[in-house]
C-alpha cells in the first residue's frame, strides 16, 4: 500500500475505500488535531489516494504524510470551501496568501454639483462612481496627479471646498479651475468631469478627438487663448498616454506570474483596466518552498480572488486572466470565478503577440522581485549567523526583540517594541506601551514597566519569547530587564544593552552582555554591528512615532475631555469654530456660550478648565 510513515491508529487502506469519486475538500490532521493541510479534488478518491502511494518522493509532501493521523473530507464547492478552511485555519503546509487589505480606488462624487475626484479604499457604498482597483495608495496619487494637470477637476475635502471666501493654491498653479467661489460655471465644469470619466474609462482617444474640434472651433472663432489652453490639454494627455497605454483593445485583465527560486515563491500581478496599466504588486505567498510555479499559482489565486467576496471583495475579477504556467483545476477555477463575478471568465496561459509580451514583463518582474528577497534574506541570514558568533551563542538565534522608550522632557512617554526573525522585520508582531505612573523623565521605570507588560502576556501564551532582548540603553537598563526576568522566571533569553558611544557616532555603540562584566565594542564593518543598529534605529523609529501620536492627542483633546458636559460632538464644533484649542482658549465666556449647544453656564466651565480656575 504506502511505505510512506503514518501515525499509530489511523488504518489509511481503510479510509481509502470509504472515498467518493465526487468533488470536495479534504483535510489533513495531526496528532493533536491540528490541521496540516487543507485541499480540494475533482475527485476526492483519486486525489487523496495519490498521497498513498510508494512514488511519493516530494520532500514536503514525505514531511506532512509522516505526521498525519486523520483525514476529514467533505463534499462541497471545492474552491469556496477550501479558501474559506485555509483562511480560517491557516494550515503550516499550505501556501498562504496574506493580504487581506482592502485595495484603493479613484473615486468621483458624480452626485454633486461640482464632484470631487479622491482616493478611496474600503467598502464602495457611496454614491458616485469608482474606477480601479489599483495595487497602492501610490499608484492612485500618481494618477490623480496626472490627471488635475489635464483636467483641473477639484481633489479638496467637501468641508475645505465648502468654506472658502477665496481660491486656494491649487487654483494659482492652474490645478483647479475655481468651483468653489463661482470662478467656472457648473456646464463647463461638467465638461472636465465628462473627460476624467472618458479617459478612466479607457476612452483616450476620444477625448483627444473632442478636444481637438473645440481647439479648431476656439481658433476660428478667434478665441486664441482658448485654443492654447486645448493644445496643451491634448499634448499633456497624450504624454499621460504614453505612460500608461498598453492595449488597443481595451478591457479589464490581469497578468499573473510566479517564480519559484531558494525555498521562495514570487507572485507579480499587473492590473489592466480599460487598456491602461494601472500598476503591479508583488506577494510572497508563505509555505511556497519546494513547489512549482503551476502548485504557486493554484494556490494563490483562489485565496486572491476569493478572499472577501461579498459585500466588498478585496480584488475585483476582470474576464481575463493570464498567467504563466498551465493550471491542473484552471476549468473548475474559471467557473468558480465566473460564477462569483456574474459572467464569463477566462484563464490563459498560451498566448501570443502583445499579450504574450505583457506576461514577460510580469514574469521578468516576478523573478527580479525574488532575487531582490533572496539576496535580502542570504543577507539577514549572514548578520544573525555574525550576531550568534559574536555573542558566542550555542545556537542560531532565531528571533530578536528590541526596545526603546521615546518621550519630550518627561511628557508622553511611549515604549516601543520591534521584532525581527530571519526574514527581517516582522511588522504584525510589533507592540507600543504607552507608559503611565512613572516619574517624568525616568527611564529605567519607563523600560521596567514596558518590559513587565510584554513579559507576562508572553508567559501568559499569547506570543513567542525571543531568543535575544536588545535595550536601547547601557548597563542599568540591562539591570532591569534581569529583574523582570527573574520577577517572571523567564530563562533562555539574552539580553543585550545598546549604549551609544561617545560622541554618539554610529558605529561606536558599546554592548553590555547580561551575565558579563566588561562591555564590549565590534568593529564598525560588522555584521552584527550592522544587524543591531537596523533594529535600534527601527525600535527608535517606532517609538518617537508613538510618542508623537500621544503627545498631539493629549495637547489638542486632553483638556477639553475632563469637562463635564462637552461631549465630542461639541468638542469638535468648538475646535472647528475658532480654529483650534489656542483659538479656544483666548476666548472669552460670551464668545463660547455663542456657540450652538454650549450654554452659558457650560461655557463658563470650558473657559475655567483652560485657564486653571475652579475646583
Amino acid at each position: 500500500m504506502s511505505d510512506i510513515p503514518q501515525a499509530q491508529g489511523f488504518d489509511a487502506g481503510a479510509f481509502l475505500k470509504t472515498l467518493t469519486e465526487r468533488p470536495g475538500v479534504y483535510r489533513m490532521l495531526g496528532a493533536d488535531g491540528e490541521v496540516l493541510y487543507v485541499g480540494k479534488a475533482r475527485s476526492l478518491k483519486r486525489r487523496v489516494s495519490s498521497y498513498f502511494q510508494k512514488t511519493l518522493t516530494h520532500p514536503k509532501t514525505r514531511a506532512l504524510m509522516a505526521q498525519v493521523c486523520d483525514v476529514q473530507v467533505t463534499e462541497n464547492e471545492a474552491f469556496i470551501m477550501e479558501n474559506n478552511l485555509i483562511k480560517e485555519l491557516r494550515p503550516r503546509y499550505n501556501i498562504l496568501l496574506r493580504d487581506d487589505k482592502s485595495y484603493p480606488y479613484i473615486y468621483l462624487s458624480t452626485h454633486q454639483p461640482y464632484p470631487r475626484l479622491a482616493l478611496h479604499r474600503g467598502a464602495r457604498s457611496a454614491q458616485g462612481r469608482y474606477f480601479g482597483p489599483y495595487p497602492s495608495a501610490g499608484a492612485v496619487r500618481e494618477t490623480l496627479n496626472l490627471l488635475q494637470k489635464v483636467f483641473p477637476v477639484r481633489q479638496c475635502e467637501d468641508s475645505f471646498f465648502r468654506n472658502r471666501s477665496r481660491p486656494c493654491l491649487q487654483y494659482q498653479i492652474e490645478r483647479c479651475t475655481g468651483p468653489c467661489v463661482g470662478l467656472i460655471d457648473q456646464a463647463a465644469y461638467g465638461e472636465d468631469v465628462r473627460h476624467v470619466v472618458m479617459f478612466l474609462e479607457g476612452k483616450d482617444n476620444e477625448v483627444i478627438d473632442d478636444l481637438a474640434r473645440r481647439m479648431e472651433q476656439a481658433s476660428a472663432a478667434l478665441e486664441f487663448e482658448q485654443a492654447a489652453q486645448y493644445r496643451d490639454q491634448i499634448a499633456s494627455l497624450r504624454r499621460v498616454q504614453e505612460k500608461q497605454y498598453v492595449s488597443s483593445q481595451g478591457g479589464d485583465l490581469d497578468v499573473i506570474a510566479g517564480a519559484v527560486a531558494g525555498g521562495l515563491g514570487c507572485v507579480q500581478v499587473f492590473y489592466i483596466r480599460h487598456g491602461h496599466n494601472l500598476g503591479n504588486k508583488a506577494f510572497f505567498p508563505r509555505n511556497s518552498e519546494d513547489s512549482d510555479v503551476a502548485a504557486l499559482l493554484s494556490a494563490f489565486l483562489p485565496q486572491y480572488y476569493l478572499a472577501g467576496q461579498g459585500v466588498n471583495p478585496l480584488h475585483d475579477i476582470p474576464a481575463q486572466v493570464l498567467v504563466n504556467a498551465e493550471l491542473e483545476d484552471g476549468a473548475l477555477l474559471e467557473d468558480v470565478l465566473g460564477t462569483q463575478a456574474g459572467r464569463r471568465v477566462t484563464i490563459s496561459h498560451r498566448l501570443r503577440g502583445e499579450r504574450s509580451r505583457w506576461l514577460q514583463l510580469a514574469q521578468s518582474n516576478a523573478e527580479h522581485a525574488l532575487s531582490a528577497r533572496l539576496n535580502s534574506r542570504a543577507t539577514m541570514v549572514q548578520r544573525f549567523e555574525a550576531l550568534q558568533e559574536s555573542l558566542g551563542l550555542d545556537e542560531l538565534p532565531q528571533r530578536l526583540e528590541c526596545f526603546d522608550i521615546s518621550h519630550t522632557m518627561g511628557e508622553s512617554p511611549v515604549a516601543s517594541c520591534v521584532v525581527f526573525d530571519g526574514n527581517g522585520p516582522l511588522k504584525s508582531d510589533y507592540r507600543r506601551f504607552n507608559i503611565s505612573n512613572v516619574t517624568p523623565g525616568d527611564d529605567y521605570a519607563a523600560m521596567h514597566q514596558a518590559l513587565l507588560r510584554r513579559f507576562r502576556r508572553l508567559r501568559e501564551g499569547e506570543g513567542r519569547l525571543p531568543d535575544i532582548l536588545l535595550i536601547d540603553g547601557g548597563k542599568g537598563q540591562v539591570a532591569h530587564a534581569e529583574a523582570v526576568m527573574n520577577e517572571l522566571q523567564v530563562s533562555g533569553v539574552t539580553i543585550v544593552g545598546v549604549a551609544k558611544g561617545p560622541t554618539r557616532k554610529p558605529g561606536l555603540e558599546t554592548l553590555c552582555l547580561s551575565g558579563q562584566e566588561h562591555p564590549f565594542i565590534l568593529p564598525s564593518d560588522s555584521p552584527a554591528l550592522h544587524l543591531i543598529q537596523q533594529i535600534r534605529d527601527e525600535a527608535h523609529r517606532f517609538a518617537i512615532t508613538g510618542h508623537r501620536q500621544r503627545r498631539a492627542k493629549a495637547r489638542t483633546t486632553s483638556v477639553l475631555e475632563e469637562i463635564p458636559g462637552l461631549g465630542p460632538k461639541r468638542r469638535q464644533m468648538l475646535l472647528r469654530q475658532f480654529g483650534g484649542l489656542h483659538e479656544v482658549a483666548r476666548a472669552g465666556v460670551e464668545d463660547l456660550a455663542k456657540i450652538s449647544g454650549i450654554s452659558p453656564q457650560l461655557a463658563q466651565r470650558i473657559y475655567d478648565a483652560l485657564h486653571g480656575e475652579g475646583n
